[in-house]
């Protein structure tokens, strides 16, 4: 446990963003199965891709996962929903 009032308060603070890091995370990552379900099944996923580049924008945005990474899995997202487009 802390000792100080400083690392009382950032502990305070960490749990705090981690639960928020947390939210963000799973909607983007929820996001982004859904997507990949839709493609799957053969379906047209341009909303879903639409929602899913929302999400990984603001959780790159915030810090949660880093903005090439955000790029990256966006990438191959469209790249699927071409595929199946085609």
């Amino acid at each position: 446990m802390p000792n100080t009032n400083s690392a009382k308060k950032a502990l305070r603070q960490d749990v705090k963003r981690a639960k928020i890091n947390l939210v963000v995370k799973k909607a983007y990552k929820e996001a982004v199965k859904g997507a990949k379900e839709a493609i799957s099944a053969g379906k047209e996923a341009s909303t879903l891709l639409k929602e899913a580049q929302k999400k990984l924008d603001k959780a790159a945005k915030k810090g949660v996962i880093k903005k090439n990474t955000a790029s990256r899995k966006l990438s191959r997202l469209a790249k699927m929903v071409k595929k199946v487009a085609k």
